[in-house]
């Protein structure tokens, strides 16, 4: 086998097309757009270049054929929030053999090393955690826009390399057609009337203001969880530049007490039921397709992609009003079927609570793995 650092045009195809030579038999898999890979290791599109550096490789048979991809990364933002400098790895695809994925974790580490780092996790974004993060280790569904699928023999070849588990992250399911508890309205009523406190859902025209919101809530929610990184106003620009062609402004909701912005949740149709039809080409046939299907095919499942509200506010029932407000928006629509509630970390007792108390069930658990390096 032979290993190459992604560097001209055929290596960076292999590496874009490689995961539908993998997925070829599976159809729960839908492949991500092309472009919006590609962005991710663009330093003129991915804000994370400004604190950061990334490579990656393709890995390839004793006949040429691509068998195997991996990327990694250095973010100086998060590389020292941990007890050793860790980098990232991501983007891994590969055939169900522990040789060849054991090539591509050492040529990850031996840079990672090269940069500094003493550790890796993975599979990790070269970006924000509400995409391309985490391995599917149960629930394995066709998934949603920006969420990764894998097969599940790739447990076995992180495990058996050895990773081990740094977190999960839950993905639950709530059935839009069954009302949520009678608790779970009465007090989100409640406090949507409290004195003091209004909502607004997002808007276009208004983007800086929420963005600048948004940022003023987030880094205040998180800022007590291991390893947080504060997220900068270009970070969020880019986040909201990728979900535009998606996204839907009376789906993304604010609460404000006194006009300071205090809690918010962000929710997204699931594009994945018409991208599947694009099979990553949003060329102009691609989006001709796009256009084709979004109009003649009802999108029926949300994903709320992040929800967050400031310490000061938590245990308000500001998530909960927040989720009522999502709720009378869409039930009118009668088109929705279900709500994924995602995107929890197993250390997030509050919001697990809440999303127990909205009667939703587990569908999907990623996993986030740790290797420290001899």
């Amino acid at each position: 086998m032979r290993i190459q650092e992604v560097n001209d045009r055929r290596t960076e195809k292999d590496f874009l097309r490689l995961p539908k030579w993998i997925y070829r038999h599976d159809p729960n898999w839908v492949s991500p757009l092309e472009n919006d890979i590609r962005d991710i290791f663009d330093p003129q599109r991915n804000s994370y270049f400004s604190h950061g550096v990334c490579t990656r490789w393709v890995l390839y048979d004793a006949q040429g054929k691509p068998v195997g991809r991996i990327a990694a990364f250095v973010d100086e933002h998060r590389a020292y929030k941990f007890p050793s400098p860790t980098g990232g790895v991501g983007f891994f695809e590969c055939i169900d053999d522990q040789q060849a994925a054991n090539i591509l974790f050492d040529t990850a580490k031996a840079w990672l090393q090269q940069q500094g780092m003493q550790a890796m996790e993975g599979p990790v974004n070269f970006g924000e955690n509400d995409r391309y993060w985490g391995l599917l280790v149960e629930g394995f569904k066709p998934p949603s826009f920006g969420m990764n699928y894998n097969p599940p023999y790739y447990q076995q070849l992180f495990e058996n390399y050895g990773f081990v588990k740094a977190y999960d992250q839950y993905t639950n399911f709530l059935d839009a057609t069954v009302p949520m508890p009678e608790r779970f309205t009465r007090i989100s009523d409640w406090v949507m009337k409290k004195p003091g406190y209004h909502f607004e859902h997002f808007r276009l025209k208004d983007q800086e203001k929420f963005f600048r919101d948004f940022q003023e809530i987030y880094n205040d929610a998180w800022s007590d969880f291991p390893n947080f990184t504060p997220m900068s106003l270009d970070t969020i620009r880019d986040v909201f530049r990728q979900m535009r062609p998606i996204l839907d402004e009376k789906i993304i909701w604010f609460a404000y007490y006194e006009q300071e912005p205090v809690a918010f949740i962000v929710c997204l149709p699931d594009a994945n039921q018409i991208l599947k039809h694009v099979h990553g080409k949003l060329n102009l046939w691609g989006k001709l397709k796009f256009l084709w299907y979004k109009y003649t095919h009802t999108i029926d499942r949300l994903r709320i992609i992040v929800m967050g509200c400031k310490k000061r506010f938590q245990n308000h029932g500001m998530e909960s009003a927040l989720v009522r407000c999502l709720q009378e928006e869409v039930l009118p629509r009668k088109t929705i079927k279900g709500v994924e509630l995602a995107w929890v970390g197993d250390f997030n007792e509050k919001m697990m609570a809440l999303h127990r108390a909205t009667g939703a069930q587990t569908d999907k658990i990623h996993r986030t793995y740790l290797y420290v390096f001899a």
